[in-house]
């Protein structure tokens, strides 16, 4: 029996055991299944069509079902591969490793000693609290996204501001608001972690755009919006894992791209700001009507501060506050108001700054042991480097794991992991000289040993 056969058996079988002619009865019936061990992770589920022809139910009833069911974790699509039961870490995060001896060169995390201390901004804040009905952007906060964001809004006429508890929070509503369950939605190739779990839990269809060392490749892109996507999520510079940036020529082959498609939604996550050594550049045109702009604070004042601010069109604004409730009707506005305290005060920023030169001081240090080694990586922006590796990242990982470190491969950054991927994504930032070298020796010590089979 083939593997194609093998699978069409075992999603017929599992046809057969899921029961219900509502969504909420299927999703009872799917979530029964799950608990009770009848369905396992990594189980294909039957495809919707299948569902709904066995069930005689109408297909927008599998649909809703299946959504809910990725809502609530219990699956998640992976574009071609299907609807599958999803496992307890279905979708890579980024943190720390748990329950390891290792070093740990994968985080992708700031360093805490590069963070602005928030004590002293904190007791400064206003004690006034905040009732029903007021405001739901704090003031100081919607007078410091003028200068911040406002200057970098591609897209002519009114900009509305709305604060999200992060930016993938931000992205979750965004897409929520415009798509619903099988709609195509372009991410880039590789892409950042929380980006594939939220399209693949929301049951959405990510289709992959390449990314090269300019950014989003415009062909990858006009294949995307020709597939139908309705959706573009974009990361202008220090693009997690590559650390790639835009150019110039490139964002504005992109924008005359998107210019065909006024009504694409195109989401501009702008994570790294104010720590990023390269300049922002939009690829939403001035006559793009359905556009979005977010600008965290977790890189440079901490993941803990979950709070974001994003700029958009009027009438995504509209349909984004819509989704903050009943839920999150506001974010904090004792959060809102620190962010703003140490967004505005000189101390911080120069913290902020600081931690800048650190992160690109660090990054370009190792690059140059790697480059020693005859490892070329190409510059980058951001948290972390890009390694391009002699053979399967896997490989490469499992040698570093023998020499005592935990690093991350690339392929769980990719959207289609058929291919093994063939890099490494390293945060070196925390390792002082001596580390620093010594991993930079087992690296190439790992790729002589996998480039040597």
């Amino acid at each position: 029996m083939t593997t194609g056969e093998i699978a069409g058996a075992a999603a017929g079988q599992t046809s057969a055991e899921i029961r219900g002619g509502t969504a909420a009865e299927i999703v009872d019936s799917v979530r029964d299944l799950v608990e009770r061990g009848g369905l396992r992770p990594g189980v294909q589920l039957p495809s919707v069509r299948t569902l709904a022809d066995r069930l005689g139910v109408n297909r927008n009833t599998v649909v809703a079902a299946y959504r809910q069911l990725g809502q609530a974790g219990l699956v998640v699509t992976r574009g071609r591969a299907g609807t599958q039961v999803a496992g307890r870490s279905a979708v890579a995060q980024e943190g720390y490793a748990a329950d390891t001896v290792l070093r740990d060169v994968a985080t992708g995390n700031p360093d805490p000693a590069h963070v602005p201390d928030p004590g002293p901004a904190l007791a400064a804040l206003s004690s006034r609290p905040v009732m029903y009905g007021e405001p739901v952007v704090d003031a100081g906060l919607e007078d410091l996204a003028r200068g911040w964001l406002d200057p970098d809004v591609g897209a002519a006429g009114e900009r509305r501001l709305t604060v999200t508890s992060g930016a993938f929070d931000a992205v979750e509503r965004l897409l929520a608001q415009a798509l619903t369950r099988d709609d195509a939605v372009a991410l880039e190739d590789p892409c950042f972690l929380a980006t594939i779990r939220t399209v693949r839990l929301a049951g959405y269809r990510p289709v992959p755009v390449p990314v090269d060392a300019e950014g989003m490749t415009v062909d990858g892109l006009r294949a995307a919006l020709e597939s139908g996507v309705r959706a573009v999520v974009c990361t202008p510079r220090a693009q997690n894992p590559t650390g790639a940036s835009l150019s110039e020529s490139r964002a504005a082959a992109l924008r005359e791209l998107l210019a065909e498609h006024p009504y694409v939604l195109v989401v501009e996550d702008d994570h790294y700001s104010l720590l990023s050594r390269r300049p922002f550049r939009t690829i939403v045109g001035p006559d793009h009507r359905r556009w979005a702009l977010i600008r965290s604070v977790s890189k440079f004042l901490g993941p803990d501060m979950s709070l974001a601010l994003t700029a958009t069109d009027p009438e995504t604004a509209d349909r984004l506050a819509m989704r903050l409730s009943p839920g999150t009707t506001w974010v904090s506005h004792i959060l809102q108001r620190l962010a703003h305290a140490l967004l505005t005060d000189d101390a911080a920023r120069r913290t902020i700054e600081r931690a800048a030169v650190h992160y690109a001081d660090r990054n370009a240090a190792f690059t140059a042991r790697l480059a020693a080694h005859g490892i070329d990586v190409p510059g980058s922006d951001g948290l972390s480097l890009w390694v391009p590796l002699p053979g399967p990242a896997r490989d490469v990982s499992e040698h570093l794991m023998r020499r005592g470190w935990l690093a991350r491969t690339g392929d769980e950054f990719a959207i289609d992991d058929a291919d093994p991927s063939w890099h490494l994504r390293l945060t070196v930032h925390h390792l002082d000289d001596d580390a620093a070298q010594a991993l930079a020796d087992d690296v190439a010590a790992a790729c002589g040993a996998v480039a040597g089979r």
